[in-house]
């Protein structure tokens, strides 16, 4: 039996259409039909060549859910509940090795040097061929992590937590922000989006967003932003004028850079009050520099400036618990369905942000 997949061979040019065998498992594997796999804007970056860790050819994806086809052996999810064949199952993205230093003395697995994640740091070159989301079926290693999903769950819905979300948690989780804090989230994709909802969950009472598009800028008000600023709109003086009279002329208590943009972040600094955090977690590749001044912006102030690299199985958890409670409000995050075939066009739409998120379905003929 065979699988299909788009495969990444050469940097922006179209995906290829391919097919490959079912591999066999080893002791622990878990072999997964994709139900949906999301398309992540890194999946453009990696598309582009912008990315160091792509591996040609690849089966592009970091982003999926789907249902246990076959297990060699035993595994439980993470609530320790025996998983079999038949359950539909949302996966941490992030495979490490459970031994190193950081895994074990520092307590810090998205810093394991070994961590690795399907359709990031695979390539399909040679067996098990079937290593990202961008296909039919997915080969799992054994020390994966696993969410079993219930039958009545929207997969599509889910599946930005395992990435977007996370990472977003993964920022809430190391800022120490307090309820009542004034939040600045710099960025309006689904990194953004999430960490807006996260800021309304640990209780913001302020929470300023910049962002380029309109529609986005409404979509993070509905998830619990109080004040938007359309960066195309003000100039970055102006927006600063404005955060600091939101602030009683202090600044804001935590901001988060979720853009991917050096001056994004200079902005944060800069909006961050005396003594605050700023949080930076929109990089996913190089992509520029920035000056700033390390009396004035950060030793004077006191400043916490924190960057945040992936995530961890707690913080897909986090990122679950809190789409699980808005189940309606995250659903409009997916605005492009595709099947498998469409990878390109979802590509196409994430790229230009037509698409908040595009999302694609391996066994859909339409």
């Amino acid at each position: 039996m065979e699988a299909q997949a788009m495969v990444l061979e050469k940097f922006n040019q179209p995906l290829s259409l391919k097919s490959f065998p079912l591999p066999r498992l080893g002791e622990g594997d878990i072999l997964v039909k994709i139900e949906v796999a999301g398309v992540c804007g890194s999946d453009v970056h990696m598309w582009e060549g912008r990315d160091p860790r792509t591996r040609l050819p690849m089966i592009l994806g970091h982003e999926g859910a789907g249902e246990i086809v076959e297990m060699k052996g035993e595994k439980r999810d993470v609530y320790g509940v025996p998983l079999q064949a038949g359950d539909r199952v949302l996966w941490s993205r992030g495979v490490t090795c459970g031994h190193c230093y950081f895994c074990k003395v520092k307590m810090e697995p998205s810093l394991c040097p070994h961590r690795f994640v399907h359709g990031i740091h695979t390539s399909c070159a040679e067996s098990p061929y079937l290593t990202g989301n961008y296909a039919q079926y997915l080969l799992l290693d054994q020390r994966s992590d696993f969410f079993r999903i219930e039958r009545n769950i929207d997969l599509a819905v889910l599946v930005p937590a395992s990435c977007s979300g996370a990472t977003a948690a993964h920022a809430f989780d190391l800022s120490r922000m307090e309820s009542g804090d004034s939040v600045l989230v710099q960025g309006v994709g689904p990194l953004g989006i999430f960490a807006v909802a996260f800021a309304q969950s640990f209780g913001a009472d302020q929470i300023i967003v910049v962002g380029g598009t309109e529609e986005r800028l409404k979509m993070c008000q509905s998830f619990g932003a109080t004040l938007l600023l359309n960066r195309h709109r003000l100039s970055p003086e102006e927006r600063r004028k404005i955060i600091l009279e939101a602030t009683g002329g202090r600044g804001v208590d935590a901001a988060f850079e979720m853009a991917g943009e050096p001056e994004a972040l200079k902005e944060c600094i800069l909006a961050v009050r005396n003594g605050g955090a700023c949080m930076t977690a929109g990089f996913g590749e190089p992509h520029g520099k920035m000056e700033v001044d390390c009396f004035a912006d950060i030793g004077r102030k006191n400043l916490r400036l924190q960057g945040v690299w992936v995530s961890e199985t707690r913080h897909t958890h986090m990122a679950l618990q809190l789409v699980f409670g808005r189940l309606q409000d995250f659903a409009r995050l997916i605005t492009h369905r595709f099947p498998l075939s469409n990878a390109d066009e979802a590509l196409r739409v994430m790229r230009s942000r037509e698409a908040v998120k595009a999302v694609l379905f391996p066994f859909s003929a339409e």
